[in-house]
């Protein structure tokens, strides 16, 4: 069994200090009083830092750890790059390399200069890039399967695979990557399917302690599972077996699929258990949890040799 204690957060999140409609304290006040643990304010080419005026009280959560959105556009702005930069100690300049590969390597090779860990955001974001790109990318440890943004285009379209479908062919390529849900909040004053509130997907991170360290640490590692709004009560993932626990809400029932290289399903589980016996074959094993609501989980592929 894995130890550790489970912490959620978001690490995709806008304020006024790019396109957002909130200011940066009002924002941090949403994820403190909905308890988030911790949080990466991500404005566009901005590493925005949360100021403690004069007598303010200071809280301890969520954790503030400091990101930027390096934020391109490319081919005369008609193609948006869009690259989280997560843990950065310095503002990061977003590059132009004319093509999109190069563009997403040029950046994603700043934000690990800048000693940050780099997630591939809303690759079907206006249709700018899909899963060849991003496997022919090195550096990247996580790219997000759920982004919250009306215009993510998550589910994909005819002609254009949708994120989840992307992430398997990334993985069947051979590129180790983790994949991550996230708000990508702009809008805290009016909420309705159309804006990009907060609230709609997080990751889950295990880890020793609330720390700045040990979060990324837990995210670089592949220690966390994505969410939209189902939450594992027990997650043991090895080279022998994934298994799970799935906490009970409402009457929704969940289904968990188990997927392999290549995409293929090699089982499918209905209730709050499941579990999967690795055979040694599979390439990598990860498992997707669907409620009966609508609501999805993802766990982390387990790579095999």
């Amino acid at each position: 069994m894995q130890s550790g204690k489970w912490y959620k957060g978001n690490i995709h999140t806008h304020t006024t200090e790019s396109d957002g409609d909130a200011s940066p304290e009002r924002v941090v006040g949403w994820y403190r009083r909905h308890k988030y643990d911790f949080l990466v304010l991500s404005d566009h080419n901005h590493r925005t830092i949360l100021e403690h005026k004069p007598g303010r009280r200071r809280f301890k959560k969520p954790l503030m750890i400091p990101g930027e959105e390096v934020s391109a556009s490319i081919k005369r702005g008609t193609v948006p790059v869009h690259i989280n930069g997560i843990g950065i100690s310095r503002v990061i300049e977003p590059l132009d390399a004319g093509a999109v590969v190069p563009t997403i390597q040029a950046n994603v090779d700043a934000i690990l200069a800048a000693g940050g860990i780099a997630s591939i955001n809303h690759p079907n974001g206006f249709w700018a890039f899909d899963h060849e790109a991003i496997a022919q990318v090195t550096g990247a440890t996580m790219m997000e399967v759920y982004n919250g943004w009306p215009g993510a285009n998550n589910d994909g379209a005819p002609g254009h695979p949708g994120h989840e479908q992307m992430w398997d062919a990334v993985l069947s390529a051979g590129r180790a990557i983790f994949g991550v849900a996230t708000d990508d909040s702009h809008n805290y004053r009016d909420f309705t399917p159309l804006l990009a509130n907060p609230g709609r997907g997080w990751a889950m991170v295990r880890a020793a302690e609330l720390s700045q360290e040990a979060i990324i640490d837990g995210f670089a590692s592949g220690n966390f599972y994505a969410s939209t709004g189902i939450a594992l009560t027990m997650l043991d993932s090895s080279r022998e077996s994934v298994s799970l626990e799935i906490e009970q809400m409402r009457d929704w029932i969940y289904t968990t699929t188990f997927t392999g290289r290549g995409g293929v399903v090699l089982s499918e589980q209905v209730g709050l258990q499941a579990n999967y016996g690795i055979q040694g074959d599979e390439g990598y094993v990860r498992a997707t949890v669907r409620s009966s609501q609508g609501a999805r989980a993802w766990t982390q592929p387990v790579f095999l040799p």
